[in-house]
Parts: structure tokens; C-alpha cells; sequence
């Protein structure tokens, strides 16, 4: 068996989690797995797998090796396929998405896009955390965040703009916030693990200042700190995107809309600088665009980050 066929059987070992499924996958016989494995150690030199009776687990050096692997034999593949003429994209195509974010805007368009492209396997990983594209956490991200990552290509998809908002009945018990000193009384929402995302700025006379806010009461995503939001326990500052129909419902009410700096960091769809760029991920790119220009062009809920809630609402938006 030559080098790239034995690192294709380590893989898979790695991505089943055992010599019998991958065995099963790979239509060979466990032993037979286990040998190219341990030939493939031996060659190198190290041990890649930390082998027991109930399971087995990467060492330091099989981890770093998995993921050399991992990208090594997606640019073969992707080579392969990026000189084809017409060839249908396929594959699995792993996206991350923000959770909030993704599941109201993305989701609702998913539908289009598995049937314009029905070979690919949409793998959706919804999490609030920044992953790591470039080692293979996935193939392709959606971020509502500043881009320093030079080993990234960024794809602009729409501006983004925050509001801070709170129920009704929270403001009943605790007064309205005329000016952005009067949320040191408050309680605002934070989120956890986002230092940027506390830090609440404001326009004034001076020019921009930037409060941090500090809460008893903080969260990992931005869909739980909508809830509490809406249960009253506090103030929030988010996407109105996430919360835009709660303002236009009643259910939750902006404040500080003279002075709150609404703009943020846009919508963006990114993924890793490659010789030869999958053509799964080129497709999902494309339709993103697309349909988020559509959106806009339609007046949808992209259209109305950018133009403003009705009733002359600022359309504010910091989803994550």
C-alpha cells in the first residue's frame, strides 16, 4: 500500500473512532486496518495511537500527523475535482455557524441549496466559538466578527447593526435608561468569553466612548441572552436580527437609540486560503451571496439590518 493510501486508512481510523468501523468503511478486515496502522508507525517512527480494549486515542504526535492528513488529502481531492470540466461538487462539507444566527437567517436557505446541489453533505456545526478552519474544524464559517486572519479569505455578505432592548416589564420595575450612565444601575446581559461583545458604545458630543458592562447575570449565546431578555431579567445588546420581531411584537423595547453606535462588525463568510478551492465550498459561498443579495434586494431580514426596523427603528444587529 503506497503513502497516501495508508494515510487515507489512518484517517479513517481517526474519524470512526475505531480499527472496526473504519475497517467497515473502508471494506477491509480489522486486522488488516490495524497492520497498515502500525507499518505506518513503524515508518515514522512514532506512535500515533494510544490503543486499549474498549478504545483508542491520538497521541500528541497522531493529533498534529491527523490534521497534516486531513489537509493534505483534501487538496488532493480538491485538485482533482478544481481541473474537471462540469464536474458536480460533492462531498461532505462541514459549516459553522453561529447558533442564533444560523438557525433563524441560514437554516430557512438551506433548502435551495441541497436542491441546486444534491451530491453534497451538509455537515452543520452551530456554535458561538471561533473554530479553527484552518486545522479542519470545518471547511467553511459564517462570522459576525472583525477578520484579522490573514490564512483566511473573507467574503462580505451584508453590514450588521446592534440595538440595546429590554422587556417591558423589566422597565417597569427598574426605570428607562436615558443616557448610557444610567446602565450602571442597571442589569445588562452579558456574554461569557466575549469581551468584545460587553463592550457597549455609545456617540456623543465627545465622540465614541466605549462602556464595558459588567453583570451578575452572563451567557455563551446570544439566543439565551434573547430569553432573558424577554423574561425581564435585564437589558441586552444584540442583533436586530435576533431580536427585531420581539421590538416590532411589543415584547421587547429599545432604549438609548439616539446615542447607541449601532454599526458592527458585518456578516461575513469565510475559509481558508487554498492552491485549489473546493468546489463545495465555492457553490456555498456563491449562494450565500446570492441569496443574501437577494434578501436584500427583496426588503427580507437582510435588507432590514440595513435599512432599519418599520417605524423608523434603527435596525441594530451584533449576532453571534
Amino acid at each position: 500500500m503506497d503513502r497516501q493510501e495508508a494515510m487515507a486508512v489512518f484517517l479513517a481510523v481517526v474519524e470512526e473512532g475505531d480499527f472496526s468501523a473504519a475497517a467497515r468503511r473502508l471494506r477491509m478486515t480489522p486486522s488488516a486496518v490495524s497492520k497498515i496502522v502500525g507499518r505506518l508507525e513503524s515508518r515514522l517512527g512514532v506512535r500515533l495511537l494510544q490503543r486499549s480494549t474498549r478504545s483508542i486515542s491520538l497521541t500528541a504526535e497522531g493529533n498534529s500527523y491527523s490534521e497534516s492528513v486531513r489537509r493534505i488529502l483534501g487538496d488532493m481531492e480538491e485538485a482533482e475535482l478544481a481541473i474537471q470540466p462540469g464536474a458536480e461538487p460533492r462531498g461532505r462539507l462541514r459549516v459553522s455557524l453561529p447558533s442564533a444566527f444560523g438557525h433563524r437567517l441560514i437554516v430557512p436557505m438551506l433548502p435551495a441549496f441541497i436542491g441546486r446541489h444534491p451530491a453534497i453533505e451538509l455537515e452543520l456545526d452551530f456554535t458561538d466559538a471561533i473554530v479553527d478552519l484552518v486545522n479542519g474544524d470545518a471547511h467553511v464559517a459564517v462570522r459576525v466578527a472583525a477578520q484579522g486572519d490573514s490564512t483566511l479569505v473573507t467574503r462580505r455578505l451584508a453590514p450588521n447593526r446592534r440595538v440595546i432592548c429590554g422587556a417591558p416589564d423589566y422597565f417597569e420595575r427598574h426605570g428607562v435608561p436615558m443616557r448610557p450612565d444610567d446602565l450602571l444601575k442597571h442589569i445588562c446581559l452579558g456574554i461569557s468569553s466575549r469581551g468584545g461583545l460587553n463592550l457597549w458604545e455609545f456617540d456623543e458630543a465627545g465622540g465614541r466612548r466605549s462602556m464595558r458592562i459588567r453583570s451578575s447575570i452572563e451567557a455563551n449565546s446570544t439566543e439565551a441572552l434573547r430569553r432573558l431578555a424577554l423574561a425581564g431579567m435585564g437589558i441586552v445588546r444584540l442583533s436586530e436580527m435576533l431580536v427585531g420581531q420581539d421590538i416590532r411584537a411589543g415584547r421587547l423595547k429599545p432604549v438609548l437609540t439616539d446615542c447607541n453606535h449601532a454599526e458592527a462588525e458585518p456578516i461575513s463568510v469565510v475559509y481558508p486560503h487554498r492552491r485549489f478551492l473546493s468546489p463545495r465550498v465555492r457553490v456555498f459561498v456563491d449562494f450565500l451571496a446570492e441569496q443574501f443579495a437577494k434578501s436584500i434586494a427583496e426588503g427580507g431580514d437582510a435588507a432590514r439590518v440595513i435599512r432599519g426596523t418599520s417605524g423608523g427603528l434603527p435596525e441594530s444587529d451584533a449576532m453571534r
